[in-house]
């Protein structure tokens, strides 16, 4: 009679606790990030620049980050190979973008956790064109891109498609990274329409992001990158969206927001300013509130 009471007990334990299975999935998802943008989100940090520290940090948390880059096969956090135009102009043959740092400081701040990073970046893309939620081939031809991908549904097809291959209670979206805005700051290449309208693009994205993720108090970071009105489309929709953040950049050298790049024509930032972007990438992301 005892055993059988114990084993009823036991069964209604599990029942309305759940299994050590289940529980350990709820409570210790995968960390989904997002990272999106062109050139400087892509990455152009050199690999033969790092430290041997800085690649054995990467190695130890390495397996704990999942990394899906541009439709390439997925692999752990490592440094990419970039295409053969990159590799001539930057003298290069592994890169790096601002996950890297970031995903290393994550990792070993949270070592008992794993992540799923997800990256979705072209150079030269605006967006006005191939980034804006509401792609049109007028908007894409003033700043001829209209022969180029739909980036944004592309990017969203993208990320829904890796989640697919999860079940809903494995995983939860953390966040989204996003560096761009060179291309919309190109007056020369689309006139001024792109630059004056960034900061509305820019919210329309933000906003399209969360619904089409159902996400809708998705944490959105971005890095001050173009000139003029871009940034100040940046900066309105950090100050309107209270989760929208940036990290801000002075051309002053002598200031702590300083990022230095390479000299013309090269331009882009160098390997040790893409490393502190992902840092500071990190950091702004730790302030967030729950």
């Amino acid at each position: 009679m005892k055993n059988t009471i114990f084993l009823l007990l036991t069964g209604l334990m599990l029942i309305s606790c759940g299994t050590p299975t289940e529980i350990k999935a709820e409570t210790n998802k995968k960390k989904v990030f997002l990272f999106a943008g062109q050139s400087n989100m892509d990455g152009r940090g050199n690999g033969a620049e790092l430290s041997k520290n800085d690649l054995e940090r990467l190695a130890l948390i390495s397996d704990r980050i999942l990394f899906y880059y541009n439709h390439q096969p997925v692999t752990p956090l490592q440094l990419t190979t970039p295409g053969k135009f990159v590799q001539k102009k930057f003298c290069l043959t592994k890169s790096f973008g601002p996950e890297l740092f970031f995903g290393i400081e994550l990792a070993e701040k949270y070592p008992d956790d794993e992540f799923i990073f997800i990256k979705r970046s072209v150079g030269g893309t605006s967006l006005y064109g191939c980034w804006n939620p509401d792609w049109s081939i007028e908007k894409a031809s003033l700043v001829n891109e209209q022969d180029k991908a739909q980036l944004y549904s592309d990017f969203i097809e993208y990320t829904k498609s890796i989640l697919e291959t999860f079940t809903p209670n494995e995983y939860e979206i953390e966040g989204m990274l996003w560096v761009q805005g060179e291309a919309d700051s190109n007056i020369k290449k689309g006139g001024e329409k792109p630059a004056e309208t960034y900061g509305e693009n820019l919210q329309n994205l933000v906003n399209a992001v969360r619904v089409d993720l159902k996400m809708p108090e998705m944490p959105f970071i971005l890095f001050q990158v173009g000139s003029g009105k871009v940034v100040e489309g940046m900066k309105q929709v950090a100050d309107n969206d209270d989760k929208v953040f940036m990290i801000p950049q002075s051309n002053d050298k002598e200031s702590q927001n300083f990022y230095e790049q390479n000299p013309p024509p090269i331009f882009h930032y160098t390997t040790m300013s893409m490393k502190r972007i992902g840092i500071e990438f990190f950091k702004l992301y730790e302030k967030i509130p729950d």
